[in-house]
């Protein structure tokens, strides 16, 4: 069974919101333009999640969801030992691409801390979600892992919305190149029980050594 929730705008953590856009600091003219940006995107957003439970069963680098199979060593060692997974899709909508769209033929500098918003806005509602998760079940939940981090192919997209049918439930979509819409959506796994692990980075289970954000998520 598919299930939907719809959230409350969480908190904004402008902090987060700079260091996506790459700003070490705020100087005044940056802080007041990041100002009028949140005025402008944070009534347009939506915050919406479908998901589902099912079970799980891990064999070497090999997960069996039943609804689907996938092979990746740190999916299958970031789910060791859960009692099943949440398979979740979760997006803040389209209007801020429209936004974002608009501002990268008036304002780059806008569109920039506009898509840094976006990027913030689905972290924040990625967490609210996982620890509601974690509340309803009384159980501890493993970090969340998306298709693209380390050796999860990005192709199992599609697995995850031919199961989920996000588009039907929240009106989120997949291109033939794997590209979702909204793009500031979010799909993942997220492994209930077992032995816990830190929730606050993927970096541990990542291999990408070039990202600008290691070590500082």
């Amino acid at each position: 069974m598919i299930l939907t929730k719809t959230y409350d705008e969480p908190p904004v953590c402008e902090k987060e919101i700079r260091r996506f856009a790459a700003c070490k600091s705020a100087d005044g003219e940056t802080a007041a333009l990041l100002d009028a940006c949140l005025r402008e995107a944070l009534p347009v957003l939506t915050y919406r999640v479908c998901y589902g439970e099912f079970p799980m069963r891990t064999d070497g680098d090999a997960c069996d969801f039943g609804a689907f199979r996938v092979h990746s060593k740190q999916l299958a060692r970031n789910l060791a030992g859960c009692k099943g997974v949440v398979l979740y899709a979760a997006t803040v909508g389209v209007e801020l691409d429209r936004l974002i769209a608009r501002y990268g033929r008036l304002s780059p500098a806008k569109a920039l801390l506009l898509q840094a918003i976006g990027a913030e806005r689905i972290e924040a509602l990625c967490d609210v979600f996982c620890a509601d998760i974690a509340a309803e079940r009384r159980i501890g939940t493993r970090p969340r892992f998306s298709p693209g981090y380390g050796d999860l192919p990005l192709e199992t997209q599609t697995d995850i919305f031919a199961v989920l049918q996000p588009y039907k439930h929240i009106g989120l979509t997949l291109s033939d190149s794997l590209l979702m819409s909204p793009t500031k959506s979010v799909t993942a796994f997220v492994g209930l029980g077992g032995e816990q692990k830190p929730t606050t980075t993927p970096c541990g289970d990542c291999n990408k050594a070039d990202c600008a954000f290691r070590g500082v998520l």
